[in-house]
Formats: C-alpha cells, sequence, structure tokens
C-alpha cells in the first residue's frame, strides 16, 4: 500500500495537525502556572503541590458529553457554544461536593476532520474552562470514517477537583429545616434533546425555522448555552460566613428535577418542591404546548428552569440567595427539608444506585 493509504481510507492527519494548530491560543488561555508543558503532549500534566497544604485532600471526578443536543449544532452549522454546555455538564458535577475543578481533558468524535470545526468546538470549550477556573490540559479528536458521517461529531469530556475532607458536601450534612434554594437555568441546559427533536420532527419544524413563539429562530433558542454555576459556587462555598451554611448541592441534569434533588438528601427525609414559586422560561410551555403535554409531564426530563439546589441553613437562606445574586445567579427559595413521618408514595426516592430522600413538585406553576 502507498504512503496515502490512510488518507484513501478517509483518515486526514494533516487536517488533525492544523485542527492543533488552530486551537493552541484558546487552549494555553486556560493555562495557569500549575500546568507544565505545551499542547500535543502524550499526557497533560498538572502541579499540585499545593494538596500539600490540604489536611486530608480528596480528588473528585466527573466526565459526561453533550447528548443529542449535537444534532442542533450541527443542522446550524453553529459550534462555538457547545463546548460551554460540555463543560457545564462536567465541572459542573464537580462543584457538587464542593470540590473546585483544577483541569479537563475532552474527547471529539467526528467523521471527517474539518480543522475550523474543531477549532470552533474546543474554543468554545476553552472559554468555559477560563471561565470556571478550569485547565484545559489536554484531548483528542479521530477521525472515524465509515462509523460517523462527515459532518456528524460527539463530544466528551473529564475533569478532576480536589476538596479539603472537613468541607466536602453531601447528604450527611443536610438536617431537618434546612431550605432548598432553587438556582435559574439558562434554558434548556443539554438535557431532554431528544424529546426535544421529537416534538420538532413531528410538527415539521426545522431547527432554522423561525418561531414567533419562541421568539426567534428555533435552533438558536435551542443552543442556548449551558449556565455555569462553578465559578460563583467556588466563592460561595470560600466565603466564611456563607460558605459552612452550604450542606449540599445538586446539579440538574439528567432524570429531572425531583430525582436530582433526591439525591443528595438523606434516607428518611423528604421535601415538596413549590411550583409557585418559579415561572418556567418560554422555551418549556412552546415546546410542552407544542406535544400537547403539560409542565408537570416534562419534569422528570428538561429542567424548567432550575439549573442547580443549594439546601443550606435556614437561617442564612436570604445571605445564600443574595451572595448568589451577586454572582449573577437568581435563584428563590423553593422548598425545606422534613423528617417528619409521613407517606412518601407518589415521591421521587433517590435516583441512579443512590438511596436518598424523597423529593415532589406540588402547587402550580408561576405566571
Amino acid at each position: 500500500m502507498g504512503t496515502n493509504s490512510y488518507a484513501q481510507a478517509g483518515v486526514d492527519t494533516a487536517a488533525g495537525d492544523l485542527a492543533v494548530e488552530l486551537m493552541k491560543a484558546s487552549i494555553k488561555a486556560t493555562h495557569s502556572p500549575e500546568v507544565l508543558g505545551g499542547v500535543g503532549g502524550f499526557a497533560g500534566l498538572f502541579d499540585v503541590s499545593f494538596l500539600k497544604n490540604f489536611d486530608r485532600p480528596l480528588l473528585a471526578t466527573s466526565t459526561d458529553g453533550v447528548g443529542t443536543k449535537v444534532a442542533i449544532a450541527q443542522a446550524l452549522d453553529k459550534h462555538d457554544t457547545i463546548g460551554q454546555d460540555l463543560v457545564g455538564m462536567v465541572v459542573d458535577d464537580i462543584v457538587v461536593c464542593g470540590a473546585r475543578p483544577l483541569f479537563m481533558t475532552d474527547y471529539i468524535a467526528c467523521g471527517k476532520v474539518v480543522p475550523e470545526r474543531i477549532a470552533s468546538i474546543v474554543a468554545g470549550i476553552a472559554r468555559a474552562c477560563a471561565e470556571t477556573g478550569t485547565a484545559l490540559v489536554g484531548g483528542e479528536t479521530a477521525e472515524h470514517p465509515g462509523l460517523l458521517g462527515p459532518d456528524d461529531y460527539d463530544v466528551a469530556g473529564a475533569a478532576v477537583g480536589a476538596v479539603e475532607a472537613d468541607n466536602l458536601l453531601g447528604a450527611e450534612r443536610v438536617t431537618n429545616g434546612d431550605v432548598v434554594i432553587a438556582m435559574a437555568s439558562s434554558g434548556l441546559h443539554s438535557n431532554g434533546y431528544s424529546l426535544v427533536r421529537h416534538i420538532l420532527a413531528k410538527k415539521k419544524i426545522a431547527m432554522t425555522d423561525t418561531s414567533a413563539d419562541l421568539g426567534g429562530v428555533v435552533g438558536e433558542i435551542l443552543l442556548e448555552p449551558t449556565r455555569l454555576y462553578t465559578s460563583p459556587l467556588v466563592s460561595l462555598l470560600a466565603n466564611d460566613e456563607v460558605g459552612p451554611t452550604v450542606h449540599a448541592l445538586s446539579h440538574v441534569t439528567g432524570g429531572g428535577i425531583a430525582a436530582n434533588l433526591a439525591r443528595v438528601l438523606p434516607q428518611g427525609s423528604w421535601v415538596e418542591v413549590d411550583r409557585s414559586t418559579w415561572n418556567p422560561p418560554a422555551v418549556f410551555r412552546v415546546l410542552a404546548d407544542m406535544a400537547g403535554d403539560t409542565l408537570e409531564s416534562t419534569e422528570g426530563t428538561w429542567n424548567l428552569g432550575i439549573g442547580m439546589f443549594g439546601v443550606v441553613r435556614a437561617d442564612a437562606a436570604s445571605a445564600v440567595i443574595a451572595a448568589l445574586a451577586a454572582q449573577g445567579i437568581p435563584s428563590w427559595v423553593a422548598g425545606m427539608v422534613s423528617v417528619s413521618p409521613r407517606d412518601v408514595s407518589g415521591f421521587e426516592q433517590g435516583a441512579k444506585g443512590v438511596d436518598g430522600g424523597a423529593v415532589r413538585l406540588v402547587g402550580a406553576y408561576g405566571g
């Protein structure tokens, strides 16, 4: 076989090299002094000497992807926001336990390497990494001709953070009477897009169509990037007065509202989340109306306007809400933790292998 046989098989290593050159600057912008070496090594290196100052350092790690939201980006040929969704799905899972993210790696599988497209995706990842204080220390772009179409791709990533053991958040800290604070999402974030695409397909609505109900081009509305909670929460937790009052955090992703909150509550506890405390954004109402469904029927799929929960000491709720507002995160009291005996049939009780508390949504939505 000739020297160009790999190219004849559909893999263009030169395009891969050009993609790396195009993304170098955005990656380097995320590097702190702790990052050793440059772009292109077999492994990323990160100096963790500062962990010697911890009494008992714990490493936290998370991995995730963006799911079928990438199909929206591909339909619009707009790839510069999907990276923020990836970072949000990964890094905001790390801060939930009280950890500060340190570094992240990404993986892009595609049918054909288009250098400018790959660089656009990575630039979005890098911008979000910089916003969350996370170093992007490595990644991989894999070309899979014959498995993926020329314009198809998927993205995934993994990150590592660190937390002092005494500062670890979770159900063990949650007590009777704690207040549940809901933090506003920016929209759909990165969950439930298979349902979204199913609804639009049945209505024969294209991503490039303009919708008066949605207020713009359908795909552009649906590409609204995931809100990043990491930096505001890291700042909140570092506040000597307010930080210790935060007992648990829950990232509202796959599984919906009740199930994700239940994961961070102790067994035997329960919460009723009051729907009247917020007004779900229009995108959720419009999509539910298109499907002929109620908002309530989508609570296990979409976040409906809540991207993160905080479970905090009751007397500190106002201070936590004010601190979050100062960091640009609207939040509100949505419920209270109770351990009083009651029938919890009809409640969501834990999820993803966690035997947590019980949660259900009650009342009618605001607005």
